[in-house]
């Protein structure tokens, strides 16, 4: 399994669960970057990253790669591993 499937079924499998925890803010503190930085990257709203920060919502998979990126990490490392 590529890192991009074992990825994207993991998210699916924490969506339908309805856990839904991410580490976008660790990461985003670790990194030293701001909710404002990572909007601006995305051309999203700060407001919208602010609900993936405190896990009210979460970020597509597509976003999830893309934070990733912005944040010099692996996708997987932006998922809470649920064992």
């Amino acid at each position: 399994m590529t890192n991009f499937q074992l990825v994207k079924f993991a998210y699916s499998h924490i969506r339908m669960k309805k856990t839904e925890y991410n580490r976008i803010k660790i990461v985003l503190v670790e990194k030293k970057k701001t909710n404002k930085e990572l909007a601006a990257f995305l051309k999203n709203k700060p407001e919208t990253v602010s609900r993936w920060c405190t896990n009210d919502s979460q970020p597509n998979i597509a976003t999830l790669f893309k934070i990733a990126k912005f944040l010099g990490v692996k996708a997987s490392t932006l998922l809470v591993d649920q064992d």
